[in-house]
């Protein structure tokens, strides 16, 4: 059978202050449940501006572990809101190995899984192979309390194998963060 699923996809205005960057989102968070929405999808890599529009060691700074404190404090939020969240980060994998990782977190918190971008632009104004090493945890589903989704990262949609093969993987609905205008 199937049934109705509320979805929202939140996104805000960044600043250089991280915490109020991750508090606006917080805030979006709510304002979705408030309205009904059970899977809530955050902006991609919400916790600052998009900073890949230079190429700038000093950005590395702001990669953090996925689980991290970020994760951990959505699956808070997720339990205490009772509402799925994707959340978009910039992982610190180890020194020199970062990803452009989305973090699955489910209704009663827990902490699902992740998935890290696999296409990784090199433009004008998009320049994350600087910054992002190719995922390498292919393309996957999660169940959830209220689907079995999957997730990829913004550059992804622009090629079909990455649905094609999410899909095979049972998702019912595709959720792509993005920090594209």
């Amino acid at each position: 059978s199937q049934s109705l699923v509320n979805i929202a996809a939140v996104q805000h205005a960044c600043t250089a202050d991280l915490e109020a960057n991750v508090a606006s989102a917080e805030r979006g968070v709510r304002a979705a449940a408030a309205q009904g929405a059970q899977i809530i999808c955050l902006q991609e890599l919400f916790r600052s501006p998009y900073f890949c529009q230079i190429e700038d060691h000093k950005y590395f700074a702001l990669a953090e572990s996925v689980p991290g404190p970020t994760t951990e404090r959505f699956q808070q939020l997720a339990k205490e809101l009772g509402v799925v969240i994707i959340a978009s980060l910039f992982e610190r994998r180890a020194p020199g190995l970062y990803h452009n990782t989305a973090a699955i977190i489910d209704a009663d918190g827990a902490y699902l899984g992740k998935y890290r971008k696999m296409h990784i632009p090199d433009d004008p104004l998009f320049y994350e192979k600087f910054y992002f090493t190719p995922g390498d945890l292919g393309f996957r589903a999660w169940d959830t309390k209220f689907a079995r989704i999957g997730v990829c990262i913004c550059w992804d949609q622009w090629y079909p194998e990455a649905a094609r093969l999410t899909a095979l993987q049972g998702a019912q609905i595709l959720f792509y963060p993005t920090a594209i205008g």
